[in-house]
């Protein structure tokens, strides 16, 4: 038995021996503290609880960033992507968890990226991982293909503001011929958005999940995946 249930069990029992008036006083209040709303700090401290298979010096609570990613080599992300998608998700099937699966030489290795992963840096992590990868096919990261609808690179976020925020720092890779395009819901009607899809170029296109999804069943876009893992 752990101190916290010896300490509970134990002093009831001998408050209601030794007080009886006691112990309905002591029960009445901790029914109050049951029902009572919690308070903005407790709020924050269940909002802020780390999972607990974090470590606690890579976990940047004030930023919501696990620092460990960064060093994740395409092997690792691979399992701590199905890790992941096993906790949230522990009723999925085998066989629906292999229809998710994202296997290793499907994510690009950027442990080796040695500057802050930050959204100010994100044109140069961009530029160092997919610029060269463009170079061999005759593109650069400006470039778009003639088909309207049908950016070369996809950057998920994972909220609205956050994908405001990632497009604003892309901004210097737009072109006359091409844009960076907004593909998430924020101010945005997904009819607005589908029909900017079917008449514009563009490059690189930053959105959230929901919203990429259903571009993807309105619309005539041929996406392709995002480079993985930038913090920030």
């Amino acid at each position: 038995m752990s101190d916290s249930e010896n300490e509970v069990g134990g002093v009831r029992l001998v408050e209601a021996l030794s007080d009886p008036a006691s112990y309905a006083q002591s029960t009445k209040r901790k029914r109050d503290e049951d029902t009572a709303p919690p308070s903005k700090r407790a709020a924050k401290r269940k909002k802020t609880k780390k999972p607990k298979d974090v470590d606690d010096e890579a976990l940047d609570l004030d930023l919501g960033v696990n620092h460990a990613l960064a060093h994740m080599d395409s092997q690792l992300m691979a399992d701590h992507l199905a890790q992941r998608t096993k906790r949230f998700q522990p009723d999925m099937s085998p066989v629906e968890a292999e229809e998710i699966h994202v296997p290793e030489k499907a994510i690009l290795d950027t442990s080796g990226w040695d500057k802050a992963r930050v959204t100010d840096e994100l044109p140069a992590y961009l530029q160092h991982f997919a610029g060269p990868r463009r170079k061999k096919k005759g593109h650069k990261l400006k470039d778009a293909v003639q088909e309207a609808g049908s950016p070369h690179t996809l950057v998920v976020a994972g909220g609205g503001q956050r994908a405001a925020d990632l497009t604003r720092a892309l901004r210097g890779f737009r072109t006359k011929e091409a844009m960076v395009a907004k593909l998430f819901a924020k101010h945005i009607k997904l009819g607005e958005a589908i029909a900017t899809t079917k008449k514009m170029r563009m490059n690189i296109g930053v959105g959230t999940p929901q919203r990429i999804i259903d571009l993807l069943d309105n619309g005539p876009q041929h996406v392709r995946p995002s480079l993985p893992r930038f913090e920030g």
